[in-house]
């Protein structure tokens, strides 16, 4: 009944492989004739940068993204080598990095485009460092306005040390198909892009499509598509859910701790919040809060699988354990839970606790702290 696992608490994240080598195709195929960037930032959403970034190179993808200069460099120190895009504008103090480590990065502001100049001349670069220029077309978090990118482009041309490599723009509401907000941003930047073609500046690369434009809206593929959370198997919406097969990558597990019986009417876990009906046995689970397992899963009923079945998580999580209320199953020390993915035919997704929760499936998965470590296979 019981795996291997990595470590001494028996605590673990399993990470497919194999799945995330799938999913690439499946996307890649689905972008064609885009090209595909897989996003690894934030630790590849909790699965492991690095092992997920060559799986996904592996499969087809032909670009990295990161959020961070550092994120970047520790890929480099990997010995990736694939082109890799800082899907934000670096701070001027990492202009220098950017450079070192042949990251590109993207920009939107003229004191952005003057460090990363002034950093290819302090490096005494002899080639030019390719940039992308990021449109604000209607999600408000980072880029240059419409009305502003055709003086960013003319800016980026006056210095010898920068070229153009790429334009791109955020989708706000891809996750909702069909919604005329998107509709609307893709005029904005299809109208830009033709003033770009009108005066010869169009760069040779035009991306706007995260997960969710990949799957809703096949006329924003443009030349590349940045997949993030459907690289790992999570639908970035449940509309969009059926839009493709992917398999879930990453599975949350752990092995029962302690066990006790208890009689009816006993209150479980911090606050007493969870009373049993009849008498029963409680698992203690040790895995909790501070390894991602949020506070209020038993709240919401929230359930774990043993030996197969689902069984509610009882009380409030605690910050290193978790309660588990296996009524009358003889469930034994040393027993294997499932907290996310399969055992035998019941599945607990990323997406299900994020409905319990009101939150989304991004969350979940990028949660899992680094305490939980990490098992690969495939």
């Amino acid at each position: 009944m019981s795996s291997e696992t990595p470590g001494l608490r028996p605590v673990w994240g399993e990470v497919d492989l194999d799945a995330v080598r799938a999913n690439t195709r499946v996307l890649a195929e689905l972008a064609r004739p885009a090209s595909l960037l897989a996003v690894v930032k934030a630790d590849a959403y909790g699965h492991g940068a690095v092992p997920v970034a060559r799986a996904a190179l592996d499969a087809g993808a032909t670009w990295l993204g990161v959020a961070l200069v550092e994120e970047g460099a520790a890929l480099r120190g990997a010995g990736i080598d694939a082109p890799i895009l800082v899907l934000s504008e670096p701070a001027p103090a990492a202009a220098g990095a950017v450079v070192a480590h042949r990251l590109t990065p993207v920009v939107y502001t003229p004191a952005g485009i003057e460090a990363l100049a002034k950093a290819v001349v302090d490096a005494g670069g002899d080639a030019p460092l390719p940039v992308h220029l990021k449109v604000d077309t209607g999600m408000h978090r980072a880029g240059c306005r419409v009305e502003d990118a055709l003086g960013l482009v003319d800016a980026i041309g006056a210095r010898p040390e920068l070229i153009l490599g790429g334009i791109c723009t955020h989708f706000a509401v891809a996750d909702e198909p069909d919604h005329p907000y998107t509709t609307d941003q893709v005029a904005r930047f299809d109208a830009l892009l033709d003033d770009l073609d009108h005066s010869g500046a169009r760069p040779p690369l035009v991306h706007a499509a995260n997960s969710a434009g990949l799957l809703a809206s096949p006329s924003a593929h443009y030349d590349l598509v940045r997949v993030g959370i459907a690289l790992y198997g999570v639908p970035p919406a449940d509309a969009l859910a059926d839009r493709a097969e992917l398999a879930p990558v990453l599975s949350l597990r752990a092995r029962v701790a302690h066990v006790k019986e208890l009689p009816a009417g006993s209150r479980v876990s911090y606050g007493l919040r969870y009373e049993l009906g009849r008498a029963g046995r409680i698992a203690t689970v040790p895995v909790g809060y501070a390894d991602g397992v949020p506070r209020n899963l038993g709240l919401v009923g929230g359930e774990v699988l043993v030996r197969g079945r689902r069984f509610p998580v009882a009380g409030t999580v605690t910050m290193d354990q978790l309660m588990v209320d296996v009524g009358d199953t003889p469930v034994e020390v040393g027993d294997d839970v499932v907290l996310l993915g399969r055992q035998g035919d019941e599945e607990i997704t990323a997406g299900e606790w994020a409905r319990r929760l009101g939150t989304i499936a991004y969350e979940i998965v990028t949660g899992i702290g680094p305490r939980v470590p990490r098992r690969y296979v495939g």
